[in-house]
């Protein structure tokens, strides 16, 4: 009897896991949970400005805007070069992964706005 329960139990589970993974697969539900995942959120939800310094760092090192949103969904933050208690706007050294591991962006972000400061290759 106590096996069959469990049977039963794990089956509706089962389904249940299926149903809710589809509901917010459709939905595009976003678990941002992580300190580097609410902070990239953050920059990326805001209206995005460009120092004319990072205009000139893109047109030199030709990185365009998909790059820049590449690094802002997959990127780090580097919390130790960053100045994240920084009033009004705090400022945040965010590097690339895999194939933008070299470059690096210096966001300030603001109240309705997320400046990329500069752009770092190296």
């Amino acid at each position: 009897m106590l096996i069959k329960r469990i049977g039963y139990y794990l089956v509706g589970l089962s389904l249940g896991s299926v149903a809710v993974y589809f509901f917010w697969q459709k939905k595009q539900a976003t678990f941002d949970y992580g300190m580097d995942a609410r902070t990239l959120k953050s920059i990326r939800i805001k209206e995005r400005l460009y120092s004319d310094d990072a205009k000139n760092a893109m047109h030199k090192f030709d990185i365009d805007s998909l790059k820049i949103n590449t690094i802002l969904h997959t990127g780090d933050v580097d919390f130790g070069k960053s100045k994240p208690r920084q009033e009004p706007c705090p400022e945040y050294y965010i590097t690339g992964t895999k194939d933008l591991e070299k470059v690096s962006l210096l966001v300030k972000r603001c109240e309705s706005t997320a400046t990329i400061e500069k752009i770092i290759v190296e």
